[in-house]
């Protein structure tokens, strides 16, 4: 299904499942009320949606973790691996759900055990980067060194060079919040820049990092934070913005799973440059799917995103 047309709707909605309705069908399930044998049928529903994504690595993290969050409440993923212990799949999803909630608590309660799922995953399909994608989100959430963490990341490049959620989970890693500096944020986006095709789900990199300095620099306050409009106006920024609009916009190169991600991420950016007639462009291919980040930034995330909607497209 492309992207590149107004999605009828009834307003400005989260959707995490994007424009994946398949994912989408399965995610409403996952929310039905706890009922005897409703647990296999989810857990087969699951394990279907992400086996029918096949080789493409982008929308299978996307599923993955799309569904992760989902099921992070109850106990499909346990449910799943004590099924099929074998099983590639359901020991990903399991380390999967145990991510989310140590991101959810801020720290994880047995990362040894989710990690070795992650590495017993990899020998059973050693061609996915999925398994190695959860222990990077592993790792970065548990402040491993940087060696550890870069051997992680080759073993995922050396799968699929352009996974989107690993180079999210880089972004994160490297920067000063973290266990990196904001040198070492310019240096990642500039060797990952100077090799980067138009077409490929990490695409947005580049402007992730610009979007997360100007919260970075927001959330200083004081004269920073009034001067921080000032950022989109300076070269890195500014041709961040001209790549997204040429290529993501007018191009239409987007095809992967998080494109509309991506599109929300560029409308936040060209509002935050006070560029709306731009802006509008970016919303009449939004539609009235919303996405959490970056959005929250500022507030309620649908708030944030109806109002500077309808400031664009009046």
């Amino acid at each position: 299904m492309s992207i590149f047309r107004m999605f009828r709707n009834s307003g400005p909605r989260l959707v995490p499942e994007l424009d994946d309705s398949n994912l989408g069908r399965v995610r409403k399930q996952l929310d039905t009320p706890p009922m005897p044998g409703l647990t296999d049928i989810q857990v087969d529903q699951i394990e279907r949606v992400i086996q029918d994504a096949g080789t493409d690595w982008d929308r299978r993290a996307h599923r993955f973790l799309v569904l992760a969050e989902s099921a992070a409440d109850s106990g499909l993923a346990r449910s799943w691996r004590r099924r099929q212990p074998r099983s590639a799949d359901a020991l990903i999803f399991e380390a999967w759900v145990e991510l989310v909630r140590g991101r959810s608590a801020g720290r994880m309660e047995d990362a040894h055990a989710a990690a070795d799922s992650c590495h017993r995953a990899a020998e059973l399909q050693p061609n996915d980067p999925t398994p190695w994608v959860v222990l990077l989100g592993i790792l970065r959430l548990t402040r491993c060194d940087q060696q550890d963490v870069f051997k992680v990341w080759h073993e995922v490049t050396a799968r699929d060079a352009w996974h989107r959620e690993a180079h999210i989970q880089m972004l994160g890693y490297v920067s000063p919040e973290e266990c990196g500096s904001h040198g070492q944020v310019l240096d990642f986006v500039d060797s990952v820049r100077s090799r980067i095709t138009p077409a490929v789900p990490a695409v947005g990199l580049e402007l992730a990092a610009a979007v997360d300095h100007h919260n970075r620099t927001v959330a200083r306050g004081g004269v920073d934070a009034l001067l921080a409009r000032r950022q989109w106006t300076q070269a890195r920024a500014e041709s961040a913005l001209a790549r997204a609009l040429a290529d993501w916009v007018r191009a239409g190169r987007l095809g992967h799973a998080a494109a509309l991600a991506d599109l929300n991420m560029l409308a936040y950016a060209l509002v935050q440059a006070n560029r709306l007639p731009e802006a509008a462009e970016v919303f009449q291919l939004i539609g009235g799917t919303v996405t959490p980040w970056p959005w929250r930034l500022d507030g309620d995330p649908v708030q944030q995103f109806s109002y500077w909607q309808a400031q664009a497209l009046r």
